[in-house]
């Protein structure tokens, strides 16, 4: 099992530099790539370059962007910008990311995603792959003057268009929050699209971790979960995994806290990485044999600065 680290900024009362101290332990502790995530707070292209210039050598990928806000060339030249500006290779991930950040934050219609996803994926990965000296686009006087980013292409997908999209361009799909059975379902679904189209991306997702947590832990990780209970392809998960409680009660519009009461804490290991090192390390192996290629770390930093404690525990052998 390959592992990434997360650096993304929480939408809540957690410190808003938080996400460069992730990356610095990240770094420190010879995790091989890192995740600049991208919210209401920070701009992954800023902060991905915020954290090459305070890391030593890890690779980068910055988003998942969301393809409703920002058009196809300006993603690839902001990945290619952050690879000048810090010496490495720097990846981009796309998404369609949800209504309440597109149109409650950008303004902008959150109108066909997976349509919107489909053509952004195809025309950022030609942007990715120009050369010095070509047109920037198709029919531009304006040349490229920067070199490709080197990173990969990734794609974020649970839908079925949005999976033969990252078939057909992406270098790897990303999930977000799963359990391993539906690893195991998308990965069918992931490697049905690919073997069509004759390409093989990995399989990546990014899950909630904390090792030997402390209260403060296991509640900011059982957060991340809540806004999930009502999510199609989630809810009817953790409705069978016992957890049905909580999720009538994010449907009647339940506050966060209220929903943080009714979850119990064994709702964090359904679609995450808690408890003791080695018991992470046997959720993990039920992971890899469910056809997931990479863990992407992210942290609990409540109770453990920097996710230092969980990162640790977990770093590269």
């Amino acid at each position: 099992m390959d592992y990434s680290v997360v650096a993304v900024a929480r939408e809540d009362d957690s410190a808003i530099d938080e996400p460069l101290r992730v990356a610095a332990v990240a770094d420190r502790l010879g995790y091989r790539e890192v995740w600049a995530g991208e919210g209401p707070t920070w701009d992954s292209f800023v902060l991905a370059t915020a954290i090459g210039r305070a890391t030593e050598r890890v690779a980068l990928t910055a988003g998942p962007v969301a393809v409703s806000v920002r058009d196809a060339f300006g993603i690839a030249r902001g990945a290619a910008s952050v690879a000048a500006l810090v010496g490495r290779p720097v990846g981009v991930a796309l998404g369609t990311s949800s209504v309440r950040v597109v149109e409650g934050v950008h303004g902008v219609p959150r109108v066909r995603p997976a349509a919107a996803m489909e053509a952004s994926a195809a025309a950022v990965r030609g942007f990715l792959h120009g050369e010095p000296g070509e047109p920037v686009a198709p029919g531009s006087t304006f040349r490229r003057r920067l070199p490709p980013p080197g990173g990969p292409l990734t794609v974020a997908a649970f839908g079925d268009r949005a999976i033969a999209t990252a078939a057909a361009h992406a270098d790897r799909m990303l999930l977000d929050i799963v359990s391993p059975d539906q690893v195991r379902m998308l990965r069918g679904k992931l490697d049905a699209a690919a073997d069509r189209v004759g390409r093989t991306p990995t399989l990546a997702a990014w899950l909630p971790v904390a090792v030997d947590p402390d209260p403060a832990s296991l509640a900011q990780v059982l957060r991340s979960i809540a806004g999930y209970l009502t999510v199609p392809g989630y809810s009817d998960m953790f409705e069978a995994a016992g957890f049905g409680e909580a999720v009538e009660l994010a449907r009647s519009g339940a506050d966060p806290d209220t929903l943080l009461r009714a979850l119990p804490a064994a709702a964090a290991g359904t679609v995450g990485l808690v408890g003791d090192q080695d018991a992470i390390r046997a959720r993990a192996e039920e992971y890899a044999e469910a056809g997931l290629d990479e863990i992407a770390l992210v942290p609990a930093t409540a109770g453990d600065p920097g996710g230092e404690r969980t990162l640790t525990a977990l770093r590269p052998a």
